[in-house]
């Protein structure tokens, strides 16, 4: 149910009951647990947990701490600890300018020449990070484009560091520390992480959550730690567990894929329906043509698996009783536009709501224009603006640049049958507040910025 990808068993304090920890941890539903090395030493340790038990993964690396002694001899040391079949990343390695146990130019040197190590070996990152934040986020940038994946631990940085780390792919995690009572800034900073770039630590034996505090932590406590995520992000702690799990197995590669395939899914109080996996649109920040997985659960749809209305109808039973029966999948759900219609007044003739999430693209796409037909079936039209330029807009979608006007045009129709919201993502390249603008004063609809993912 959890993943721990950050626990330290090797300490000392763990040898008398180590076997007693990782029991309790199975019994609190973490099934796997990775253990990063900070030294030579301690990462050989690690790989020789994760030989003993089933559950524990190794990562190998040169914490900031342990860097005075550096010599750039210690990567070929570590770049044969990584060929390990249980060696899944390089870490814990970054920067930590809060105590002097080693000079900045020796960190920096040993960080830059282990993100190489990762490059080569097509390993990710476990990153730390105290104090030292401006240097981390510029070394960072310098690897942009680069294939570098990774892990921000402990994540002490700010919600605009946690945007564009979340933007290029990164994951993040937060401790125990997130529960404390004190430490609203931290809550304030996990709220704006998509859920989709979050992972779960303990950072055993440090930062025992909230009602553990002052004693040893350990990975049983890691569903405190999942529930405080669940209480921000206002989800369930299931959705919490199974979503950091499937972005464990995405940067780890540490659990099996579920191949089973999703046609409805519940997201908080909503029902969602993957109609279909097509989409007349190629936007760069979709991932429909790769994993096609959100939040755990499989979307990828081949055209000769689209079910039919009642296959959904089925699944949906009772619509009353979700917030909303919302059409919104890996593809363009006007394509499959009948269907909608069908599945909609199954749900508006059984007390239910729904909304669709469209490129606005659905009148060019059945060679009529559909919005009159939205009429007392769809509550709530959420339609993808992502730019006011059309340039950038065909840029970001991959299509003529004529279909922005297309879309616009959409959205003003759609007006008149539904409530109309339309949205960008939140990528820094577009101006959002130029968009709120052309939205609310232009068009004349709702504005929303939905995450990057």
């Amino acid at each position: 149910m959890f993943i721990d990808t950050h626990a330290h068993l090797f300490f000392s304090n763990f040898d008398s009951d180590l076997e007693q920890v990782i029991e309790n941890a199975l019994n609190a539903g973490v099934t796997k647990i990775i253990v990063p090395g900070t030294s030579i030493e301690t990462s050989n340790q690690s790989i020789s947990l994760a030989d003993k038990f089933e559950c524990i993964y190794s990562t190998v690396g040169i914490h900031p701490h342990d860097t005075a002694a550096w010599t750039p001899d210690l990567i070929y040391e570590l770049e044969k600890l990584t060929k390990h079949p249980k060696v899944v990343g390089v870490g814990e390695i970054g920067l930590d300018y809060y105590y002097d146990f080693s000079p900045k130019e020796k960190q920096i040197a040993a960080f830059k020449e282990q993100i190489a190590l990762a490059l080569e070996k097509d390993l990710p990152v476990i990153i730390h990070n105290r104090d030292a934040n401006e240097d981390v986020m510029e070394i960072i940038a310098d690897y942009d484009g680069r294939g570098l994946r990774g892990q921000f631990h402990c994540f002490a940085g700010s919600i605009k560091d946690a945007g564009y780390l979340a933007e290029k792919g990164y994951y993040i995690s937060f401790p125990g520390n997130v529960t404390f009572v004190k430490a609203e800034n931290l809550r304030n900073v996990l709220k704006s992480v998509n859920i989709k770039n979050l992972l779960l630590e303990t950072d055993s034996p440090f930062m025992t959550p909230v009602p553990h505090r002052g004693k040893r932590n350990e990975p049983a406590y890691l569903p405190l730690i999942a529930e405080k995520i669940a209480e921000v992000h206002n989800l369930s702690i299931e959705e919490v567990a199974k979503a950091t799990s499937e972005n464990s197995y995405n940067l780890f590669g540490i659990r099996e894929k579920s191949d089973n395939l999703t046609y409805t899914y519940r997201i908080g109080n909503n029902l969602y329906i993957n109609v279909t996996n097509r989409c007349n649109a190629d936007c760069v920040f979709c991932d429909r043509k790769g994993e096609a997985v959100i939040r755990g659960y499989n979307l990828k749809m081949k055209k000769s698996e689209e079910p039919e209305a009642s296959e959904y109808i089925k699944e949906i039973g009772d619509p009353s009783k979700y917030d909303e029966i919302v059409f919104c999948g890996y593809g363009e759900p006007t394509i499959r536009w009948e269907v909608v219609k069908k599945i909609s007044r199954f749900v508006k003739n059984n007390g239910g709501r729904t909304r669709i999430n469209t490129d606005g693209h659905g009148s060019v796409i059945n060679k009529r224009d559909i919005t009159p037909e939205m009429k007392e079936l769809i509550d709530t039209v959420s339609i993808s603006l992502n730019s006011t330029d059309p340039k950038q807009y065909a840029k970001l979608m991959r299509v003529d640049p004529k279909m922005h006007a297309e879309m616009i045009d959409f959205a003003k129709r759609s007006k008149k049958y539904a409530e109309v919201v339309m949205s960008i993502v939140g990528l820094s390249e577009v101006d959002t507040q130029k968009a709120k603008k052309f939205v609310t004063e232009e068009v004349g609809v709702n504005f929303r910025q939905r995450e990057y993912f």
